[in-house]
């Protein structure tokens, strides 16, 4: 799922071959659009509110769609990967993005052509991200993080960053809103914090490790100072980027780790399993917080 950065959308895609639009504000869904023929599995908002982009599950056909919500319609098609899309990014000041595959390749597209800008080959499976400025981007996998300037990444990263022993397959990766900390969830259930400049890690939290289908999502709260993630056990932590410790937890009957959001600019954060849910945190219980900073 994906919220729109500045419209207050979201949109989901389920394992019922269908894409939603929801209204953030009233929780109500505002469109289903079925994807019956190609599956639907990794979903973008564009910089347009109802412009999506995303990618197939169906084993045959892994192109990557430009599709818009308002008439249904197919604005183009994005073909170059030969495995299952893994990884999805777009930037957010330009008109392009990254996506990385099972077929160890990591393309660059640029959304108003339908070939790939460039193509960069990795020794595993990929997890991309782009920073908030979109002047670098990052490529993770095999437990290190390199990191490359948008502008020529043809030379290599210009930096690369170990997460210590952790060389079990990435999840995602995502900078925070002020690019000063970047995050990496694995499937052995951990969620590395790192400084984005020096590269060095800040702390490691600890879930439940998932399956070998499933995806490990973190975010990072607007100001950077929290974390939340999913857990193989279907639960949801949250904790505090400054001490490290958990601050909070939400158990689950679910057996499959939630996708997990925070909103843009927002005091919510949204999590999807088999049910959508927002949540709201409790600001009474953040009188002492606020008090010390």
């Amino acid at each position: 799922m994906d919220f729109h950065r500045t419209s207050s959308y979201l949109v989901t895609a389920s394992d019922d071959e269908s894409i939603r639009l929801y209204d953030v504000g009233s929780a109500t869904c505002l469109k289903t659009i079925n994807s019956k023929k190609y599956g639907v599995d990794l979903v973008c908002f564009t910089s347009h509110p109802t412009t999506v982009i995303y990618s197939s599950k169906n084993g045959w056909d892994e192109s990557l769609r430009l599709l818009s919500l308002n008439d249904n319609k197919y604005l183009r098609y994005f073909k170059g990967h030969h495995d299952r899309v893994v990884s999805l990014s777009l930037c957010a000041r330009k008109e392009c993005f990254i996506s990385g595959s099972l077929d160890q390749t990591v393309l660059l597209w640029d959304q108003r052509a339908e070939k790939c800008q460039g193509l960069l080959r990795v020794q595993g499976k990929p997890t991309t991200a782009y920073d908030e400025q979109g002047v670098v981007f990052a490529i993770a996998y095999g437990g290190y993080i390199r990191m490359f300037d948008s502008r020529k990444y043809e030379k290599g990263p210009f930096d690369i960053f170990s997460v210590g022993e952790d060389v079990s397959d990435t999840n995602v990766v995502k900078f925070s809103n002020d690019g000063r900390l970047m995050l990496l969830t694995t499937s052995d259930g951990h969620i590395h914090v790192l400084d984005s400049f020096r590269g060095t890690l800040l702390s490691t939290y600890n879930v439940k490790p998932i399956s070998s289908n499933s995806t490990l999502e973190a975010s990072f709260s607007p100001e950077g100072m929290f974390v939340i993630s999913g857990s193989g056990d279907g639960s949801v932590y949250a904790w505090s980027v400054r001490s490290g410790k958990e601050v909070a937890s939400w158990m689950s009957s679910e057996m499959e780790p939630p996708v997990i959001k925070w909103a843009p600019g927002s005091l919510m954060f949204a999590t999807g399993s088999s049910e959508l849910s927002f949540w709201i945190p409790d600001l009474s219980k953040l009188g002492a917080y606020v008090d010390r900073k």
